[in-house]
């Protein structure tokens, strides 16, 4: 399996739907709290190409977006493919 990672603030609901999205998926995801870390959510808005919205998705260094790409990808069967 692929190393997954994914940027969030505890208290972001699309946050904790992508990591119950994932753990269906048998994933145990690097999770990077960038709720009180600058350095984190710059390291995460230069690696998502300026987005600033929480959560970002990475695959072995991909950048797969938010909850609703992970969702997409999960309902299309694709998700699999990118873990794999």
């Amino acid at each position: 399996m692929k190393t997954v990672t994914i940027y969030i603030k505890p208290t972001c609901g699309f946050c904790k739907k992508a990591l119950l999205v994932l753990r269906h998926e048998g994933v145990t995801p690097n999770i990077l709290d960038i709720s009180n870390n600058a350095s984190l959510r710059n390291e995460m808005i230069a690696k998502a190409k300026g987005l600033t919205t929480v959560p970002q998705i990475f695959i072995d260094g991909n950048h797969i977006g938010g909850c609703d790409k992970l969702v997409a990808a999960q309902q299309s069967g694709k998700l699999k493919e990118m873990l794999t």
